[in-house]
């Protein structure tokens, strides 16, 4: 009787040590998802053209570096493709 009262206690232990860890898993949150979230006002937009780079749009439209890539968030500067919207002119909000 004493074995098997062992046995329940440690099987109890056990599952509550389980379901603790797996609450605390469910509760991690992300810190970039509690940042208020920036939203872009685009314009006017540009067509990308062969050979265009990030770089060379921002010069082309007065656009400093940070100001291009915040205006255009998602873009991936390695794989710019001609006909590719780009927003040259713009706001921020949240």
């Amino acid at each position: 009787m004493a074995c098997n009262r062992t046995s329940t206690v440690s099987y109890s232990t056990l599952l509550l040590v389980f379901l603790l860890i797996i609450s605390n898993a469910e509760c991690r949150t992300n810190p970039n998802a509690l940042e208020a979230t920036t939203v872009v006002s685009c314009s006017k937009v540009y067509g990308a053209q062969e050979g265009d780079t990030c770089s060379g749009m921002g010069t082309n439209f007065g656009l400093s570096d940070e100001s291009f890539l915040g205006l255009n968030p998602n873009i991936n500067c390695e794989t710019i493709f001609v006909g590719q919207w780009i927003c040259i002119l713009g706001g921020f909000g949240s």
